[in-house]
């Protein structure tokens, strides 16, 4: 096999077969494209195929890794194991699944299965569901699991009453599975490591079959799967794993980015191998993301570099809220798309999921097609759809369609059964199926919107919706679920608030028709073409792996990016940091960082300074963006340069909190004025001498 186009540290890493080695890949340095030629070369130079296993973290990363070395080596390359980790766990399981106490056909539970079994274990053991959140449970027994903890060993980490309860439905929740000869998705993990300890001639087996083992994204390994790869390379010892701590970033999930770290202390002989040259993006691209992550403590030392031209300046806006700030991430793609630039090419990152609702209307106005990725359209996600039709039950009790949808939402026992029974009951007395509940489970329900129906007037729009997530339990199953997925989801209702805060002010007092026929038009209209010369809209999460020519980067504010929750926690600041050195390496060729004054989320309405990473940038590879000077005033936006006041000789002027903005009193009357930019406040004061700075 001809090795051409590549570096020397490529070639290093490829060519270095035995022994471990550790090779830390830097953003877009090309490491799946070693990691390929690493495994054809070591098959090319007589290691038999059924001698090496790859293995990486998802069924994508998997399948391309498979067809690349397919390209290299032809159809030899299909003989190759190339898996995720839980792909080669069901192997391992299947190969000896009477050992484990299984028979051969045994079936794999999903979240949702998992979940029914544990609410069925609860009720026989008569722990109420409303005291103890079954998914809350099923969460924790999941994260025992990937920390190696079985059913009996839970016992000795209880500390409350929950952790009690979590183990009595643990060890009943075991012994189900194996009645039932069923497996959750963790056991994918935990069972072939309990089968390795447990019969070490199978352990044997595999270590002298995988002569060669390779781990892709190892920064991404959790306790379990460390130490499943640790137990197979023990033999032999020809372990090469493949990754940058600098791009860790799932600690929620319980991936261990210490794991890549420790490689070193692990495996003493061990050679270290630094891909740093990239191929992705300009030079002053990658010294910002070099100058961000530099301040993180618990790193290697490496410097991305690259031979790609200097590139332009990074773009700084501040905007006065989330409307200027989506209005300003527009017009740069309008300008942008007029200069011939695909629309595939521009992505949107952004921290928390919430933060794409202005960004999508911004876009629908423009009509510029859109996806958003991993994610749904801010309108059409779940708990979205369920509060507001429990807004439009309350305003309308007669809406059958919105009734059937939340009844049960959240569970209430009451099953499709008492539904369908419900339905044939209003037809028969050609009612509506609120009208004629009058018993059962049911009946609280309907008390309970009754009750809301009887505090309207009492209540603001935004009150309200507080009042509806408390009084239906919807956010109250969500905080006790303790899942990043349920935090996502309490992110996206709260950010409805913004919404409603957003329509008052727009509006002044309003009616709950009157709001629910405005999002009815908006919401209608976030049914999108297929279309693939869209923009992209994502977390930085959702991000990690991709890349674009034009990235937005929007949010850069403290308490949003980085996320407030890390503000007293190292370890959660350092992650946040690798979070936006990651947001920071998906850019080629240009890159904006946006933030606000004033930002309303999730309700509330907050006045963040600029994010500490922008400060962390060599202010000479930034360039403010003063395209757009605006003013506020009252509740209308309007700008500078067309703004005709005539100001008396009384009028004072002085700073805000900020030190951005202006607060002009014109006859006793004080009129707050923000300003986007510092020089904006001395092309207002030109020409206008008799206002005097306080």
């Amino acid at each position: 096999m001809e090795l051409v186009g590549y570096n020397n540290k490529q070639m290093e890493a490829i060519l270095k077969t035995d022994g471990p080695i550790l090779i830390i890949a830097g953003a877009g340095s090309g490491k799946t494209k070693v990691l390929t030629t690493k495994i054809a070369y070591l098959v090319d130079n007589g290691v038999p195929t059924d001698n090496i296993l790859a293995i990486t973290f998802t069924n994508k990363a998997a399948k391309e890794m498979k067809d690349r070395v397919i390209g290299l080596l032809g159809s030899v390359g299909y003989q190759l194991r190339i898996s995720t980790f839980h792909s080669f766990g069901v192997f391992l399981i299947h190969e000896h699944y009477d050992l484990l106490g299984y028979k051969e056909n045994f079936t794999i539970l999903d979240s949702d299965d998992s979940l029914t079994l544990i609410k069925k274990i609860m009720k026989d053991l008569n722990i109420n569901i409303k005291d103890y959140n079954p998914k809350a449970i099923r969460n924790s027994i999941s994260s025992s699991k990937n920390e190696l903890i079985s059913a009996s060993d839970f016992e000795r980490f209880i500390g409350n009453d929950f952790d009690q309860k979590v183990f009595e439905v643990y060890q009943r929740y075991e012994k189900k599975l194996l009645l039932n000869n069923s497996l959750d998705f963790d056991d994918l993990l935990f069972l072939p490591i309990k089968l390795f300890r447990e019969y070490p001639e199978v352990l044997r087996h595999y270590q002298e079959l995988y002569q060669y083992i390779m781990v892709d994204e190892y920064q991404d390994t959790n306790e379990a799967q460390y130490i499943l790869i640790k137990m197979l390379s023990a033999l032999n010892r020809n372990i090469c794993v493949v990754g940058d701590e600098s791009q860790s970033i799932y600690s929620f999930r319980g991936s261990n980015y210490r794991n890549i770290l420790n490689f070193e202390k692990d495996y003493k002989d061990c050679e270290t191998i630094l891909l740093e040259q990239n191929y992705r993006s300009t030079s002053t691209i990658l010294d910002s993301a070099n100058d961000v992550i530099k301040n993180n403590k618990h790193r290697k030392d490496k410097k991305l570099w690259t031979e790609n031209e200097i590139g332009d300046k990074l773009q700084y806006y501040r905007a006065l809220d989330e409307k200027d700030e989506a209005l300003y991430v527009v017009n740069q793609i309008n300008i942008l798309v007029d200069n011939g630039v695909n629309k595939s090419d521009i992505a949107v990152l952004y921290r928390t999921n919430a933060q794409s609702r202005v960004m999508e209307e911004a876009l629908l106005k423009e009509n510029i097609p859109y996806k958003v990725v991993g994610s749904f359209y801010f309108y059409n996600r779940k708990e979205i759809k369920d509060l507001i039709c429990y807004l439009r039950l309350i305003y309308n009790t007669s809406d059958d369609i919105s009734l059937q949808r939340v009844i049960n939402v959240p569970k209430r026992g009451i099953g499709l059964k008492t539904i369908e029974s419900l339905i044939e009951k209003a037809n028969l007395n050609n009612s509506s199926i609120f009208d004629v509940i009058d018993d059962g489970k049911e009946l609280n329900f309907k008390i309970m919107i009754n009750g809301i129906i009887s505090e309207l007037d009492n209540y603001t729009l935004t009150e309200l919706i507080d009042l509806v997530l408390d009084k239906t339990g919807m956010r109250k199953e969500l905080e006790s679920e303790k899942s990043i997925e349920s935090e996502i989801r309490l992110e996206n209702l709260e950010e409805f608030k913004s919404i409603t805060k957003a329509f008052e002010e727009k509006n002044g007092i309003v009616s709950l028709e009157d709001f629910l026929t405005e999002i009815s038009l908006v919401s209608d209209v976030t049914e999108h073409r297929e279309d693939n010369d869209v923009v992209t809209l994502m977390t930085v999460h959702s991000a990690k792996g991709l890349e674009f020519e034009n990235v937005f980067l929007i949010g850069m504010e403290e308490g949003v990016f980085p996320h407030s929750n890390s503000f007293f926690d190292d370890e959660a600041l350092e992650e946040e940091r690798r979070l936006c050195y990651v947001a920071i390496t998906r850019a080629k060729k240009k890159l904006w960082l946006v933030n606000a004054h004033k930002r309303l989320l999730f309700g509330n309405d907050s006045y963040n300074k600029p994010s500490r990473f922008i400060d962390e940038i060599n202010p000479n590879n930034i360039i403010e963006d003063g395209s757009k000077m605006n003013i506020v005033s009252g509740r209308s936006i309007k700008n500078v340069v067309s703004e005709d006041v005539d100001y008396g000789p009384g009028d004072k002027i002085v700073h805000d909190v900020f030190g951005e903005g202006i607060i002009i009193s014109i006859d006793g009357s004080v009129v707050s004025i923000a300003f986007a930019h510092p020089y904006g406040v001395k092309k207002l004061l030109k020409g206008h001498k008799s206002i005097k700075k306080v």
